[in-house]
């Protein structure tokens, strides 16, 4: 039956996820150098494009289609193009049209079209500077029909034994939790940066030259948006106005504040200061790890997941050095590591007196969570990882991934998009006035005459 508050809030929760992804290319962009910021930025939103067209046409169908493959794949034919979401009196009769629960299934449709989305661009973060736009287009939309869809399959399809649906395998064999997208999103996007890194290469002269961010103020606002839109996604994942929603929201909030304090604690212990890039990666990492914890564990567990993903996740982006992968902006060490902390802390602090009714290592349900935890977790890495080398190495083969070191040199933004983040040109033409005019030191540069002759020192 259609309730109309369940239906307002997932309309208003998808809207909070798709923001997401524009706040993700600000986050993003705002971390890598300036002759980079719009290709960091295009790589996110083309993915909106790219990834929305390849949902209706056959991600959602795949994803939440009746099952066809042991738990790994749903039908890509059974809803293909959205057929058969379309048919009913949508205008005056909620009893003819296509539900899911309590809500549209066009609703639904949309919502987890925000989650492909988003998934897929969070992994262009480990490729910047570097990587060509057409390539990663390429890239992107096979590793979204390949490795997402099926792995949504995995997680998010839940079997329905009135209707005969049959859905995936952690989702109702293993019995894995993953609220919001722990193994789904972040694990998946993480394991696929880091097999992307690995076959694009280092960028020119690092780690020996110093990459700082262009612009943290760009990037403290994409955290932002990012922990706004992350309501849609944690408490959206509810799939309506009700008490697991409103718990998943607390949840969200508590464990992101304790990873931006944990993480500026390691800062402040390991470097002596703690910084704005810090607290915002740490907003992150938050976010990251409670998305698959947020329904099964009370809120000081949420604190507690949030602060040893804080902590662990600040130490992990230095091994990106350790073991000489370049990975850009640090999407392994926020999202498989921060992935991979929310998901098997479940197994730990799974409180039964949460909505999901489980019970972790430290509230007397033993190991038997926690197994199943680890399993969904190692199993979607694995997938993601070993798909994802083969699919890069593929376009590799085919079309070339990355830019030349010239190019590098010269600026991503001007060799792929022809365009630059910024203009710093001390002049402009102004329409209909003709010619600009140029400024006493312009004009003493080009009669090469210092600009202070005649003048007093």
């Amino acid at each position: 039956m259609l309730d109309t508050g369940d239906t307002a809030w997932m309309l208003a929760s998808t809207a909070l996820v798709l923001l997401m992804t524009p706040g993700l290319a600000l986050f993003y962009g705002g971390m890598v150098r300036s002759k980079s910021v719009l290709n960091m930025m295009m790589m996110s939103l083309g993915s909106v494009g790219l990834v929305g067209i390849l949902w209706a046409l056959y991600g959602y169908s795949i994803a939440f289609g009746n099952d066809v493959g042991g738990g790994l794949l749903g039908n890509p034919g059974e809803y293909f193009g959205l057929a058969g979401l379309f048919v009913g009196d949508y205008g005056a009769d909620p009893a003819t049209f296509p539900m899911s629960g309590t809500i549209p299934a066009l609703v639904f449709v949309g919502f987890q079209a925000t989650f492909a989305i988003i998934t897929t661009a969070l992994i262009s973060g480990a490729v910047a500077d570097r990587m060509r736009f057409g390539p990663w287009l390429v890239f992107a939309g096979l590793w979204a029909t390949i490795v997402y869809f099926p792995v949504a399959h995995w997680v998010f399809a839940f079997s329905d034994d009135e209707s005969g649906v049959v859905g995936g395998w952690i989702a109702n064999d293993l019995a894995a939790i993953d609220f919001a997208g722990g193994t789904a999103v972040h694990i998946n996007a993480g394991a696929a940066a880091l097999a992307l890194v690995i076959v694009v290469g280092k960028r020119v002269g690092w780690p020996r030259e110093p990459m700082r961010p262009h612009n943290l103020t760009l990037v403290m606002l994409g955290a932002a948006l990012l922990w706004f839109g992350w309501f849609g996604f944690n408490a959206g994942s509810a799939l309506g106005a009700n008490g697991i929603a409103a718990f998943a929201m607390v949840n969200t909030i508590l464990a992101t504040c304790a990873a931006m304090l944990g993480w500026l604690l390691t800062e402040r212990v390991r470097d002596g200061k703690p910084t704005s890039l810090g607290a915002a990666s740490g907003i992150v990492a938050g976010l990251v790890a409670i998305t698959p914890a947020c329904s099964s564990v009370s809120p000081m567990g949420g604190i507690a997941i949030g602060l040893i993903a804080g902590v662990l996740c600040a130490l992990a982006v230095g091994l990106k050095f350790r073991f000489g992968f370049d990975d850009s902006l640090d999407v392994v060490g926020v999202h498989l590591v921060g992935g991979l902390a929310g998901t098997i802390l479940i197994g730990f602090f799974a409180d039964p007196g949460s909505p999901a009714a489980v019970a972790g290592l430290f509230y007397g349900g033993g190991v038997d969570q926690l197994w199943r935890q680890v399993v969904g977790a190692l199993a979607v890495l694995a997938y993601s990882f070993v798909v994802s080398l083969v699919l890069a190495y593929l376009v590799k083969a085919v079309m070339g991934l990355r830019i030349t070191p010239e190019e590098e040199a010269t600026g991503i933004d001007e060799t792929e998009h022809a365009e630059t983040g910024y203009d710093f040109s001390s002049h402009r033409s102004v329409s209909g006035l003709g010619s600009p005019r140029p400024d006493a030191a312009t004009a003493a540069a080009a009669a090469h005459v210092p600009a202070t002759a005649g003048k007093e020192a």
